[in-house]
């Protein structure tokens, strides 16, 4: 056996034994580079928080509070929902809100990056007036209105909001708005007429040659 040398002072030193349990450093996962609003099939969503609301619940030790987010989700292409998310954090009800505006998306008829005809919608005290417009005009719009026009994938419009002011009926009257739009393919198939082709008038020198 090998003999352990003594210093002089006749104490011996222990060799030292590594710790187990929490003494190196962990290895943490990679956090993944897919965003949060990513959607099954590779379609990527926008999201927009509109409101949150604080509610409070006094009970026997003090006071409990309870957000609630209203979230606009949309995948700028036609297609918008929103959701109220509950929850006892914020970051928590506004993932709520944003799982269930995800499943309750809806089409909306579009026109390249306007709407095809002028359209008025009310939900409770909120009244929508939207206005297609030319291109470059950009979104005339609110905050509240703003979120539901981009999230649907509109670029150039004009709006104006009547009455009241409560995001979320503001939301759902826009929404309504929307979805009460009709293309002229879709108005000419319900009732039934054939779309005439318009040809292109060309000038007399050309038409002789």
């Amino acid at each position: 056996m090998a003999e352990i040398e003594k210093p002089e002072g006749g104490v011996t030193e222990e060799p030292q034994q590594p710790q187990r349990g929490g003494g190196g450093r962990r290895r943490r996962r990679p956090s993944s580079d897919v965003p949060e609003n990513a959607f099954e099939g590779g379609e990527e969503l926008t999201e927009k928080v509109v409101y949150i609301n604080r509610s409070a619940k006094v009970v026997k030790g003090g006071r409990r509070f309870n957000f609630s987010a209203l979230v606009v989700v949309g995948d700028k292409k036609g297609r918008v929902g929103y959701a109220l998310g509950k929850a006892g954090e914020v970051a928590d009800a506004i993932k709520r809100g944003g799982e269930l505006a995800r499943h309750q998306m809806l089409p909306v008829a579009l026109k390249d990056a306007t709407i095809p005809h002028e359209v008025f919608s009310r939900f409770g005290g909120a009244k929508i007036l939207l206005r297609p417009a030319s291109p470059g005009t950009g979104i005339i719009a609110g905050k509240t209105v703003r979120a539901v026009l981009e999230s649907a994938g509109i670029r150039d419009i004009l709006s104006k909001s009547l009455g009241s002011k409560n995001a979320a009926n503001v939301v759902k009257a826009t929404l309504a708005a929307l979805l009460s739009l009709r293309t002229r393919e879709e108005i000419y198939r319900a009732r039934g007429i054939a779309i005439k082709k318009i040809e292109t008038p060309q000038a007399p020198g050309a038409a002789a040659n």
